[in-house]
This record gives structure tokens, sequence and C-alpha cells, in this order.
């Protein structure tokens, strides 16, 4: 799935250089034609001051101590007014002097605690607010993001909107590096509600149709997508649209980065006409704003959608032409090299040819073995992973294995990339599976769905997917009682995501009818393949070859009811499939073919 894009990220909270300068401003960065997608953001920093000015440390211990710092020692002089100021300043020096962020967060501790004594009483302070941002921002760059959140918490709730612009920007600074912090967190659902209170600030300050709205609206559709909310993701990425064509020049980059961010939605929904329509126009405004580069990624997805469209020939061309600009402006070692290449060997594999197929793919490995300077972990881990999907395909489920190994090791330490990481291991429990290590499919779903619901994707259909894929595993491990209810819940999520016809739903019904007969539950059994068959026969026919083998196990626990209701519950050598007379591996294999991921 092709990046997200972004002009210029959503407007952030900037220390003021005048210490008596109550105002808090925002600071859009109108030079980076891209955005990182929320949950893989880095942490938000303080801005150091440019001020050079900074207390000479006393070198020599046997000196007394200067004014400056016998005055900090003292907590009683936190009630002097020039102290806030004087703290807050000495954490911006220490930070630019880079003394290191432990010192700077001591200063900025003891100045919000000085803030706080002198506010006058009923005046909220923009200066205590501002100071809580930066308290928080150093923590996160300490990687302290859960000591950030509280302070985050109190420093919303020191402006008071309806006095004015600057504390209606107070706040909707706070919420927006709020919602930064809970996404490096992998909490999207609480990242999600920040922007929008933040969103909502703004639009009631600046108006709806303000330039600075849009880029915010944009901002809040990446995350939407982040969680793979595209309804509401496509709905803001229109306003962000609408609003630029009456602010900017026609073919303009804003028009071009929302144009982008379009097409990856309509791409997610399946409209692949639309995200290619979206593509072209985004393409024609980077050439007549001379951005090669950003002509050739747009070309990378112009080829990803013939591809989804089986346009073979108009999808190699694409690639082509990418792989042409990005070799020539970046060199042949670049890891946008290798995701030209890992793109062909999809589309070769697709098209039957094998052999150019693996030989893209050993060409991207060799890049992301001797990356070049600047290249990131996220990068190659992203690019193992698709080519692991490729190995798969391949049927060397152990090969594809090591590769998601390997890029689990370069992100277990990144913040901000919990979702990302959960979708390896799902795909670490599906090679498990594949290659009979149940015990360890289990852990890695586990730890998967664990990661999930931290994030707040406990209601998304590939939360369902995976805890189905989990139940499976704990079938294989003999312990029925837990996969009925990893069923239960997946049966859940996918009615309500997915609707009760969708295939995946579908194979969650069979599984959980499959598991309720081993555990002598034939009533329940037998309701749910009722269940199915009239799905079936009212709305998707009866041409399935799965519905005559549900036809036949229903007739067998109908039978089996009639004449005995404490009859012991059937064998689990044929808890997939309990009529097949395959073995217990080919039964399971063929349930994983047809309810499991889809690459």
């Amino acid at each position: 799935m092709p990046g997200l894009v972004s002009v210029k990220t959503p407007p952030r909270i900037s220390i003021p250089e005048d210490h008596n300068n109550h105002q808090i401003r925002t600071t859009p960065d109108s030079t980076n034609p891209k955005t990182t997608p929320p949950a893989q953001r880095r942490p938000p920093s303080p801005s150091p001051s440019s001020s050079r000015a900074k207390p000479s440390p006393d070198r020599s211990s046997g000196k007394k101590k200067s004014p400056e710092k016998q005055l900090l020692l003292d907590e009683s002089s936190l009630d002097n007014p020039d102290l806030g100021p004087f703290l807050l300043k000495l954490a911006r020096d220490t930070i630019a002097s880079g003394d290191g962020p432990s010192k700077a967060l001591d200063y900025a501790l003891r100045a919000s605690k000085s803030f706080e004594r002198c506010a006058v009483e009923g005046e909220p302070s923009l200066d205590l607010a501002m100071c809580l941002h930066v308290v928080a921002a150093i923590y996160c760059s300490l990687g302290r993001f859960e000591e950030a959140i509280p302070v985050l918490d109190r420093a919303i709730k020191v402006p008071e909107v309806s006095r004015g612009a600057d504390h209606a920007l107070a706040a909707f600074s706070g919420y927006m590096q709020l919602g930064d912090t809970h996404s490096m967190l992998g909490q999207l659902d609480r990242s999600i509600e920040c922007y929008k209170e933040g969103l909502k600030i703004q639009m009631e300050a600046l108006g709806d149709t303000d330039p600075r709205v849009a880029e915010t609206c944009r901002y809040l559709a990446e995350a939407h997508v982040q969680a793979m909310q595209f309804d509401e993701a496509d709905t803001l990425c229109k306003r962000t649209l609408e609003i630029h064509r009456v602010h900017s020049a026609p073919a303009s980059l804003e028009e071009a980065a929302d144009r982008r961010l379009m097409a990856l939605i309509c791409e997610a929904k399946g409209d692949y006409e639309s995200a290619l329509e979206h593509l072209v126009l985004a393409s024609m405004a980077m050439i007549a704003n001379g951005q090669d580069n950003e002509v050739a990624a747009i070309d990378l997805s112009i080829g990803n959608i013939y591809l989804s469209l089986s346009r073979f020939d108009e999808a190699v061309f694409s690639y082509q032409k990418a792989l042409t600009v990005f070799k020539a402006s970046k060199g042949d070692n670049h890891p946008a090299v290798a995701s030209v290449f890992v793109r062909l060997a999809d589309l070769y594999y697709k098209t039957g040819k094998l052999r150019e197929s693996r030989s893209y793919c050993e060409n991207a490995l060799r890049i992301y073995a001797k990356p070049v300077p600047g290249t990131t972990p996220e990068d190659i881990a992203s690019g193992m992973t698709e080519i692991s999907a490729i190995y798969e395909s391949f049927n060397e489920p152990e090969e594809a294995l090591k590769l998601l190994q390997k890029s689990m090791k370069l992100l277990e330490d990144k913040p901000g990339q919990q979702s990302t990481i959960a979708g390896v291991e799902a795909r670490m429990g599906v090679m498990f599976y594949m290659v009979g290590r149940y015990e360890e499919a289990r852990g890695a779903f586990e730890s998967a769905v664990a990661k999930l619901r931290a994030s707040g994707e406990r209601k998304s259909a590939f939360f369902g997917v995976v805890l189905n894929q989990m139940g499976l595993a704990c079938v294989q491990l003999f312990k029925i009682d837990e996969a009925a209810e990893l069923f239960e819940e997946a049966r859940e999520i996918l009615e309500q995501e997915c609707g009760p016809c969708h295939q995946d739903t579908l194979g969650v019904y069979s599984n959980l009818a499959a598991t309720y007969d081993a555990l002598g539950r034939v009533e329940d059994a037998i309701e749910i393949l009722e269940y199915v068959l009239k799905l079936r026969e009212e709305k998707l026919g009866t041409a399935n070859p799965d519905f005559d083998d549900e036809k036949k196990r229903l007739a067998e626990l109908l039978k089996e009811a009639g004449r005995s209701r404490n009859k012991k519950a059937k064998s689990l050598e044929n808890l997939i499939d309990p009529n097949s007379k395959r073995t217990k591996k080919e039964a399971s294999s063929k349930k994983w073919s047809a309810f499991g991921f889809r690459s």
C-alpha cells in the first residue's frame, strides 16, 4: 500500500522567543512535501531558542554557587514571577547546547511550578500551558510517552477558548500534541479523538475554509487511514480538496498531496478507477512544479493500481518509469529502487514469471542488506515484509518467516510502531501455523491481538481475522474452550464490520460450529449451520462447494441430536471438518486457505 502524503503538517506549538509574550503561535511547515503516517511519527520535541545567552557553568567545585543556581535550589523562590521565564529559557538553552534533555526536563518542570504559583487566581496562564507543552515534548524525546500524557491532559485544561484566539490556538496545539503522543503509543482511537477536538477548536477560531483547517483535516484523514476508517478519511479529504480549490492555484502542490491521499483512500475501498484518476491529476501537478522524484513516486502508485486491475503491461511501464528516475536521482542502491524491485517481483509472480520474480526479490534484499546512509529501519522492515509475502506465495514459509523475524528486530524498539508490529506478528503466526509450529503460532497471534487491542483496532475486520487464526492455532493445541471464545469474539466483530455474507464471516461460523460440536454443544452447532445454509440458499447461492459439506454436517448433527443429547463429543481429529475423510493436516490446510489472511 503506498505511503500517506501531505504537503505540510498541521500547525504545532512553538516556544516564544520573548518570555513576556503570552501569545502561543502556530508554525506550519510548508517545506516538507510529505508527512509520515500518524502511527509512525517521531516524538514531538521542544523548539530550542535561537538565543545564545546561557549561564556560564561553574567548573570549579570549590567556588561558591552562583546566585542563579542558589535560586534554583531554593523551593521558596518559585514564587518569584521572574523565575518561570528564566527557567524556561534555561531549559531551551540546555537543549540547544546539547547538554541533554534530562537537565532540560528538570528546568522545565521547575518553570511550570513557578508559572503555576505565580498565576493570578481566576486567570488562565498561557505561559503555564506553553511550559507544560515543553515538558511533555521533553518527556517524549526521552521515550517516556506515558508520562507526557497527564502533562498534556493538564495543559489542555488551562486555556479558555472563549477568551480569544490566543487561548484557542493554545488549546488546539495541546490537543494536537496530545494526539501525536497517543499515536506514538499506538493508541489510534484516542489519537483521533484528540485530533477531532483540535480541529473543532481550530474551525471555531479560524472558520471552516481557512487553509490551516485544510491541513488539519488532511492530518486527521491520514490518522483515519492508519486506523482503516476509510469512510471518515474520504469525507475529510474531500473537504481538504474543496478548501484548496478556493485558496490555492490550479495544479498546486497542496492539491497534488490531497489527490494522492484521496487515491490511497479510493484504492483501500476498492475503487481503483477513481484512485487512478486522482493519481494522474496529482502527477500532472507535480510535473508542472518540477517535482521529478514525486512524479516517480506517483508512477509507482499508478503501477500498483494497474496491477490491481490486472493491466500488467501498463503496470510494468509505470514501474520502469519510476525505476529510471529513482536510479538517476538517488542511486542504484537506494531503498526507493528496492521498493520498485519488490513491486516488479509481485507483478511477475502474478503473471507466472517466477524466475524474474525471484530475481527482483533477491535484488531488493541485496539493497536492504547494505542500506545507504539515511535509510530508516521502517523502510527496510516494510520492504522485507512485502518480500516475505512473495516467498510465502512461492510456498517457502521458512524463508518468509526469516524475513518477518528480521522485520520484527528492526521495528521492536521503535515508538509508534505497535500496529505495524502487530501486523508482522500476525503474518508470523500464519507462517508458524503453515509449518506446524502451533505453539509459536498461538504466541505470535496472542502478542498481535494484545497490541491491536491496545491500539484501538479491536473493532476492525483485520482484528477479527487475527482472532479467527488464533482460534485455529488453539484448536491444533487442543485448547478448545479458548478457541471457542476467540471464534465467538471474531464472529461478533466480522458480522459488524463485514456483514454475515462475507467469506471471512462464513469461515468463522463454520469454525465455531465445529468447535461447539467438539465441546458437545450440538444444539448450538446445529443453530449456526442452519443459519449458514439459509444465508447461502437465500443470498449466496448453493454452487459453492462448502454448501454440500455444511449440509452433510448439519444432517449428521441432527441425526445425532435426535439419537442422544449426551453423546460423547466428536474426536478432535476431525474438528475442522468433521465429515471429511482426509487427515487432520489436510483438513486444517483446507480451512486455512479458505478462511485465512488475504495477502
